[in-house]
């Protein structure tokens, strides 16, 4: 006769999937708050590219106007509801705990939207580095570079970003001039995710770029000035509560927001093979 008799132990404590709970996008991008409205407008502003004239025959200098350009952000509510039943937290492995954690993921789910919407934007511009996907080199990051030189979009202190794959990170890591003090102005943050400054641009690693892990990953690089996230002005409305009549706990984060692309020659797109790094069976 067996005299085992084995017992099960569940973790009381909940282990994170992995998961975007921030968004790394929106401190990246022109940024506002509103009080209501169903869409938000963005002023672009400039000379027009003019140039500079002399007196005219009649002794008057000539006069022009400047150059506005209005761009709209269409406002769209998003939500994230977890729910669940009172009996499935009584019942449930890590009780009441749970009741939190529902509350931190709708959140999670909102701060991923924020940086869903701004790559959608992304991906409507039109500037490539490059007609083909390859693997990432000093020569085609500074290509892209050299785009957004082009339209006169200054490599001002911390307003352009490279946006880059896992992949397209490490095919960057292995360049001694990426990697080595002597050329990065600010390394890896203990703690924080992965960003390094390097030619006058702030690159980050983000795993929803477009295509990540295939042959055709799109990265990104871009000035702040050329998105815009336009958002409630609360920010983010976030509730939890339970339900007397039907007996269940519920979480709700709720934002008003809508992204726009500003300015188009303020972003450059760089076709990646990201393929060789994609994980395998």
């Amino acid at each position: 006769m067996s005299e085992t008799a084995n017992q099960t132990l569940y973790r009381q404590e909940l282990i994170k999937t992995f998961e975007r709970r921030q968004s790394m996008l929106e401190p990246r991008v022109t940024t506002d708050g509103i009080a209501s409205g169903a869409s938000y407008v963005f002023l672009i502003n400039g000379s027009g590219d003019a140039t500079a004239v002399t007196r005219g025959t009649n002794g008057k200098i000539p006069a022009r106007a400047n150059s506005d350009t209005q761009v709209t952000a269409t406002m769209t509510e998003w939500h994230d509801k977890p729910q669940a039943t009172r009996f499935n937290i009584f019942s449930g492995q890590a009780g009441a705990r749970r009741r939190s954690a529902m509350q931190e993921e709708s959140i999670a789910v909102l701060n991923r939207k924020k940086d869903d919407l701004i790559i959608t934007e992304l991906a409507t511009a039109t500037q490539y580095a490059g007609l083909t996907a390859t693997t990432l080199t000093i020569d085609k990051a500074m290509h892209a570079v050299s785009v957004i030189l082009s339209a006169n979009a200054g490599l001002t202190q911390n307003d352009v970003t490279g946006l880059l794959t896992p992949a397209a990170l490490a095919y960057l890591m292995q360049v001694k001039e990426v990697t080595s003090k002597d050329y990065v102005e600010m390394g890896p943050l203990p703690g924080m995710p992965l960003m390094i400054r390097w030619a006058g641009i702030t690159w980050m690693t983000h795993t929803a770029l477009p295509g990540a892990g295939t042959s055709s990953e799109t990265l990104f690089v871009f000035h702040r000035n050329a998105i815009g996230l336009a958002r409630d002005m609360d920010n983010m409305n976030v509730a939890a509560g339970y339900n007397d009549e039907d007996d269940y706990y519920y979480a709700r984060a709720s934002m008003f927001m809508g992204a726009k692309l500003l300015q188009a020659t303020g972003v450059c797109k760089l076709r990646h093979d990201g393929s060789a790094y994609a994980a395998t069976a």
